[in-house]
């Protein structure tokens, strides 16, 4: 028998950047009868454009509830794939909508549509990414990027940050990393985690040979873990460990900085690939593709990301509440 709707747990999902694919891939996605009964689905977004998609893409808001945000007003013509401070703004606006449905008890996480940086930063609003902002709503001193796929997953010790600063390794934000990427993995049904941590040098420093990080930051924080009972190892050539890790040997692999972590998981998945945002107190998954302006309202976008992105969401919505 399927779930009363009731008992779903209910998650928002943010439409993304107005301009962008985002009101597309929502709608195809909630469309989709496999993922209806997984959750309560509340699309936080502009019910104006969601027509619009509608009318592109020939699929109807049917299967989640909207929660119109009204920050579009005065906008006037609109046009899909147009970079526009105004929607940016607008795509900033619904994630702290559905961020505080989350911290009011109203939803049990949040799924995201891509937003566009480059349009929130012409509002005059210095902006880094979702997890970071979230993270800031939430009032998270720390937060972490977790990218997960069918076939691999990566935690980050940094992300968006310049690649000179993420060289300067701390052991101690190494271990949070290497806690949190554990916490997640068990949240999404994985009883006991094998983590795999990367080196930062070739070879993983090949014992001094081509740096010392990896044996002075990283291995100290390796045996830290350890010690805590969580089932790693390393630090791993980060040119091998992935295709190890991809063929089943590990289920979470840490990465010390964002293209270490990205280009793998990228290059084997890029499609079915999800962003999770780790260190907060909310649930939250997103799609990891950007707004692709040049496909916007041509209904080229694919939905599969957002998809994979909802189910995992539900998935640790239900495991956080003993479902």
């Amino acid at each position: 028998m399927p779930e009363a709707v009731d008992s779903l747990p209910p998650i928002a999902l943010t439409m993304g950047d107005p301009a962008g694919v985002g009101p597309e891939i929502c709608l195809k996605a909630v469309a989709d009868p496999a993922l209806a009964g997984l959750a309560r689905w509340i699309l936080v977004g502009d019910e104006r454009v969601l027509e619009l998609a509608a009318d592109i893409t020939g699929v109807r808001l049917e299967s989640a509830e909207l929660r119109h945000v009204d920050a579009l007003a005065g906008i006037g013509e609109f046009a899909f794939g147009r970079l526009d401070a105004r929607c940016g703004a607008a795509a900033v606006e619904y994630v702290r909508v559905a961020t505080e449905m989350c911290l009011r008890g109203e939803a049990d996480g949040i799924v995201t549509a891509p937003l566009n940086k480059e349009a929130v930063t012409l509002t005059g609003r210095t902006f880094s990414g979702h997890t970071e902002y979230i993270a800031e709503l939430c009032g998270a001193k720390e937060s972490r990027m977790l990218l997960a796929s069918e076939r691999l997953a990566t935690v980050h010790v940094t992300t968006h940050v310049p690649l000179r600063d993420a060289c300067g390794l701390d052991t101690a934000r190494i271990l949070r990393t290497i806690e949190l990427g554990d916490e997640a993995m068990k949240l999404l049904g994985f009883r006991e985690p094998r983590i795999a941590v990367c080196g930062l040098n070739p070879h993983a420093g090949e014992h001094g040979l081509f740096g010392e990080e990896d044996e002075r930051y990283i291995r100290p924080a390796i045996a830290a873990a350890r010690e805590r009972g969580i089932a790693c190892s390393g630090p791993h050539a980060g040119d091998t460990i992935f295709l190890q890790a991809a063929r089943g040997g590990y289920d979470l692999v840490v990465a010390m900085y964002h293209d270490q972590g990205h280009i793998p998981m990228k290059l084997i998945d890029f499609e079915g690939t999800v962003n999770i945002s780790l260190g907060i107190p909310i649930i939250r998954t997103s799609v990891d593709h950007g707004t692709a302006f040049d496909i916007a309202g041509k209904n080229q976008a694919d939905p599969r990301s957002m998809k994979q992105a909802m189910r995992l969401a539900a998935r640790m919505a239900r495991t956080r509440r003993g479902m």
